[in-house]
C-alpha cells in the first residue's frame, strides 16, 4: 500500500462510483468488500474481508491511509467500522455513509469527520429540482435541471455518428469532460455496466458534465444529422 491512499470500505453502487473517480483521477486506493464475486474485472488494489475487522483493516493499511471512506449497507456495520478505524488511525479524514437519518449522530460520536445521508442528499436534490421546475407549467426538460452548481444532464438521442460504437469507445469523459450515467432502449434501462454496451440509433443516453462540458458534447453530437 501507498502512504496516504484512501481506503473504500464497500463495493456496491456507492464504492464502485467512488472507485471509478479515484481511478480516473490516479489517486491511490485500495477497495475491501467481503463479496469476492463482485471483482470481477479488477484492475485496482483490492481485499477480500469484511471492512469491521481490525486485521482486514490493518491489511489494507489503515495505519497509513490518509482518508477512510466508508459505505456499507448496514448502519451498524458503519458505525463498527468508523470505530476501528479511529481507533487504528487517529489523525485519517473519515467519510461515512449513513443509511438511516437516525444513524448519524451515532456515527459522528464513533469518529467519522463527515457524515453523509441518502435521504437527506436525495431529499435536497429533489427540492432543488423542484425549485428550478417551479411555474414552468409542468414542462422541465432534464437537460435544465441543475443537480448541483455548474452540472448539468443532457438527455440524447443516439444519431448515426454515435451508433456501432460502445461506450467505452466514445471515451466521452477524456475527450470532453462528460460521463454517460444512463441509457435506454425502449422498455430496457440501464445505470451500470454501461461501458460495452454497443449504442443504435434512436437509443438514449443520459450524459452529465458541467455546463462547459455539455456544451462541448452538443456542438460535437447534438446537431449533427443522419445522411
Amino acid at each position: 500500500m501507498q502512504m496516504g491512499h484512501i481506503i473504500v470500505l464497500g463495493y456496491g453502487d456507492v464504492g464502485k462510483r467512488i472507485a471509478e473517480v479515484l481511478d480516473e483521477n490516479d489517486i491511490p486506493f485500495v477497495i475491501v468488500d467481503s463479496k469476492e464475486d463482485l471483482f470481477t474485472r479488477p484492475d485496482f488494489e483490492y481485499i477480500v474481508g469484511n471492512g469491521t475487522e481490525e486485521e482486514v483493516l490493518k491489511n489494507a493499511g489503515i495505519e497509513n491511509a490518509s482518508t477512510v471512506i466508508i459505505c456499507l449497507n448496514q448502519d451498524t456495520d458503519v458505525i463498527f467500522a468508523t470505530l476501528i478505524s479511529r481507533g487504528l488511525n487517529p489523525e485519517s479524514t473519515i467519510f461515512s455513509r449513513a443509511n438511516s437519518v437516525e444513524s448519524i449522530d451515532k456515527i459522528y460520536k464513533a469518529g467519522a469527520d463527515y457524515v453523509a445521508s441518502l435521504s437527506i442528499v436525495a431529499g435536497q436534490m429533489l427540492a432543488k429540482i423542484t425549485s428550478v421546475c417551479y411555474g414552468t407549467g409542468g414542462y422541465c426538460p432534464i437537460e435544465d435541471i441543475m443537480l448541483y452548481e455548474g452540472t448539468e444532464i443532457e438527455r440524447h438521442v443516439v444519431g448515426q455518428n454515435m451508433g456501432g460504437k460502445t461506450i467505452s469507445e466514445l471515451d466521452l469523459y477524456n475527450t470532453i469532460g462528460c460521463r454517460v450515467i444512463g441509457y435506454m432502449q425502449g422498455d430496457t434501462k440501464k445505470i451500470e455496466e454501461l461501458d460495452d454496451l454497443v449504442l443504435e440509433q434512436g437509443d438514449v443516453i443520459s450524459v452529465v458534465g458541467t455546463r462547459e462540458d455539455i456544451a462541448r458534447f452538443k456542438a460535437k453530437y447534438k446537431d449533427v444529422k443522419d445522411k
